[in-house]
């Protein structure tokens, strides 16, 4: 093997897959939409589950992790329960899903463009296939980085 071989293989997320900026609108009500972009970031570490940042105007961004399968279901049928659900719109001129999260502090929905987040999606699963994104995963650290929590010291 070439010693230069290595490099190749340790190649950043970012250059496998770029993360994905998409312009979503968030619905205020039935009638009211406000365009905001939100950022999709995928860890091999975690190919399960997808960082989406929402990137506010004013203020500070908002972060969830959403399951994986979850927003590739929810492209093409329903999809999740509880604090995160996704399904698609009836348009077909012009794609796209819904995507309601809830939490004790917050209800949002947003309309999101469902070909570019199809195919970025398709991407990470060339990367890490839905078969095996399980395997291997360090399940203290993966719960310590989905909750937020600082690292603990091992006793």
């Amino acid at each position: 093997m070439h010693r230069d071989q290595p490099s190749l293989r340790a190649r950043s997320t970012s250059e496998l897959v770029p993360s994905l900026h998409l312009g979503l609108d968030q619905m205020l009500d039935e009638f009211t939409r406000v365009p905001m972009r939100a950022k999709f970031l995928f860890d091999p570490e975690m190919a399960a589950v997808i960082t989406v940042e929402f990137l506010a105007e004013r203020g500070p961004s908002l972060v969830w992790h959403i399951g994986r399968e979850l927003l590739h279901l929810g492209v093409t049928s329903m999809s999740g329960t509880g604090d995160v659900r996704m399904w698609p719109t009836l348009d077909r001129e012009r794609p796209s899903s819904w995507l309601l999260l809830e939490s004790e502090e917050v209800e949002a929905l947003f309309e999101v463009p469902t070909e570019p987040l199809t195919a970025w999606l398709e991407a990470t699963y060339r990367i890490v296939a839905a078969d095996v994104e399980m395997e291997g995963l360090n399940w203290d650290g993966f719960l310590r980085n989905l909750l937020g929590s600082p690292e603990t010291p091992a006793d």
